[in-house]
């Protein structure tokens, strides 16, 4: 998805790979080359600059890249909207003044490159992550996000930038920049789509037409005056709303708007303490993120598989085996999902997560480790665990009976 802002970092476009993105979009979704020549825009070294820029961009990895200029975000009175209606949760992060102005997050800010790379796995199918392949079907299985398969994206992505920035040091040496990934108060989506990547979506995520939304987001912000690309004004979903109609927990209350208590994405990662009781059985096995939205959006059906190896899905974090997350103990954890996205759920919230998806397939087989987990240090997981041992009971009274 593309990552950021009120989808909860939940972290998530139209740039052909052969040009910075145009200022229109022709229905047909091909896309348009920049006009040679715009009445009241940059000298001819600027735009030079700017178009080896993209080049530059594309050749470290990037899919999409389009300029912004360092504008408050359209976003942000519609942001305070959705704070104050209680929407984002217990994510206080989100009520960061600093995300009114990208000042605040660089003085010197002049402009703001936004990038964009693809992350979605050869052959999308609903059901992918479910259970991996060879693994014994009647072993319970965990899914996991697709952005979170691979190697940290926040590393990934803001290597690139830094990249990036150096090369832009070399061209320009008064360039002073700072590379962001999730990594401060700014609304990337808002600058994604000012800058020509995409439109906001049903579900809340930057689409675009030519990759979906299988999009993760980052900005570069430079003290250099850059000429924008221009912003994508139209909407594309049209009438569709399966988005809406898939999310098993009602999330999307209306289109564009996330309740995030609701959001699995956010119970599953965000969220600390205990899942509340309404959402623990609603999880559909999914013990990190949430792709649902995603997997029914039919931009996503059309979009080729994304080309960036380190986010590729390894077969080890495509899906969990749940019986082996509760035997997990902190430096398990550390090791086996430190250099991954999965790290910031921590092991709480995993073991957490895999006892109400067991709890809620009454799955007798963990009935031992939900036992030993009763005594863990941890209240979250002592909690989850009993939860999960009483709808376990409750079956087999139901079956005995």
């Amino acid at each position: 998805m593309a990552r950021g802002d009120e989808h909860c970092a939940l972290n998530g476009a139209d740039v052909p790979r052969r040009q910075i993105e145009p200022r229109t979009v022709p229905a047909s979704g091909a896309p348009s080359r920049i006009p040679a020549q715009t009445e009241g825009t940059a000298s001819p070294c600027a735009r030079s600059l700017e178009t080896d820029l993209a080049d530059q961009a594309r050749q470290l990895g990037f899919d999409l890249v389009g300029i912004a200029s360092a504008s408050a975000p359209p976003g942000w009175p519609r942001l305070q909207a959705w704070l104050a209606a209680g929407y984002a949760a217990q994510m206080k992060y989100m009520h960061h003044p600093a995300r009114a102005d990208p000042r605040a997050v660089f003085a010197e800010v002049r402009s703001i490159v936004v990038v964009a790379i693809s992350y979605k796995p050869a052959g999308h199918e609903q059901t992918q992550g479910a259970v991996p392949e060879g693994a014994e079907p009647a072993r319970p299985h965990g899914r996991v996000a697709r952005y979170a398969q691979g190697l940290d994206y926040h590393r990934v992505l803001k290597s690139k930038l830094h990249q990036l920035l150096d090369w832009l040091k070399e061209r320009r040496p008064e360039t002073q920049g700072r590379a962001v990934v999730d990594s401060a108060p700014l609304m990337e989506r808002d600058y994604a789509r000012l800058a020509g990547l995409g439109w906001f979506g049903k579900n809340t995520m930057l689409i675009n037409k030519r990759l979906g939304s299988y999009l993760l987001l980052g900005a570069l912000l430079v003290n250099l005056e850059l000429q924008p690309t221009g912003a994508v004004e139209t909407d594309h979903c049209g009438t569709c709303t399966r988005c809406l109609e898939a999310c098993p927990t009602g999330a999307l209350l209306a289109p564009g708007v996330l309740d995030s208590g609701r959001c699995i994405s956010y119970l599953t990662i965000e969220l600390r303490g205990p899942v509340p009781e309404p959402w623990r059985g609603a999880l559909h096995q999914w013990v990190f993120g949430c792709d649902i939205c995603q997997e029914v959006c039919p931009w996503n059906r059309k979009a080729p598989a994304g080309k960036e190896p380190a986010l590729q899905p390894r077969p080890e974090l495509t899906s969990l085996d749940l019986l082996e997350l509760l035997d997990m103990s902190d430096a398990d954890f550390r090791r086996r999902f430190g250099p991954t996205a999965l790290e910031r759920a921590r092991r709480r919230g995993l073991v957490r997560n895999a006892a109400y998806v067991l709890g809620t397939l009454q799955c007798s087989e963990a009935i031992p480790a939900l036992r030993r987990l009763q005594e863990d240090d941890d209240p979250v997981v002592r909690d989850a665990a009993g939860w999960a041992l009483a709808r376990i009971a409750a079956n087999t009274a139901t079956v005995t009976s």
